[in-house]
This record gives C-alpha cells, structure tokens and sequence, in this order.
C-alpha cells in the first residue's frame, strides 16, 4: 500500500509538471492561442494540483487492475501498453472530438497527440517499473 501511495503521489505531481510543461511552452502558447477567446484568464492553481493527484491514483490503480491483462511479459512492458491505452482513450479520442467539432488547425491537433502520448509513455515507464500487481491487494482500493 506504501508502494501505491507513493506513487500515485509522484505521478499526480509529474502530471501536473507534465502538463505545465506541454502546454506552458512557447510552442504550445503559439498552437493554443486558438483556444484565447474562449480560454480562462487564470487558472485555479490548488484545484489543478488537487486534480492531477486524483488522476495520479485513479491512473495507478486502473493499472494495478488491468496489470495481468496487459500485453508484455515484463513490468516496462505492461507500463508502455497501458501507455498507449491511456494515450488512446484520455488523448485520441479528445482529439478526435475536437476535430470534428471545432475549426482547429492540424498542427495543433498533432502537437496534442504527439505531446500526450509523451505524457502517457513517462507515466507508463514510472507505473510499469514500480508498480506490481500484487500491490493492489495490499491498497485501500480492496479492502
């Protein structure tokens, strides 16, 4: 259970750089000031930071549940399907749904997926190489 806390803590704060990083750059500034006229002025520092710690333990324990059934024999190998899993259902698809409902351009979207499948490759790395099934049962997630 320690081994789960500690990790669904690091990776709800490597979510949070993460995403500061992808979409605070100058790049993404320039891609994403499509978004300016109907994007916030400021942004809720603490529910941000309260946001990504949540995903950083729904993120761990989704893992830990599909752990068995996740293609590879090795747990790098588990971490990076669960990567491309994540990628297809948290980022694809959103990106799917942008593009048929806004007039957005392609390289926006692009960078999107590109920079998304990074963030869900890094965090599969970290779940994959330090989270084993066996951790699930020893979480509050079970009992």
């Amino acid at each position: 259970m320690v081994r789960y806390v500690i990790v669904s803590i690091g990776s709800g704060i490597l979510f949070g750089v993460l995403d500061g990083l992808i979409n605070a750059n100058p790049l993404a500034q320039k891609l994403y000031a499509v978004y300016t006229p109907i994007a916030r002025v400021s942004v809720n520092i603490f529910a941000g930071i309260a946001i990504d710690l949540v995903y950083g333990f729904i993120m761990a324990a989704v893992f830990l549940v599909l752990y068995k059934s996740l293609p590879g024999k090795t747990g790098l190998a588990k971490g990076i399907s669960f990567a491309f899993l994540a990628w297809f259902f948290r980022v694809v698809m959103s990106v799917s749904s942008s593009w048929m409902m806004f007039n957005l351009p392609a390289v926006t979207l692009l960078y999107t997926l590109v920079a998304g499948l990074v963030e869900m490759l890094i965090l599969g790395v970290l779940y994959g190489l330090t989270l084993k099934t066996g951790a699930l049962r020893q979480s509050v997630i079970c009992e």
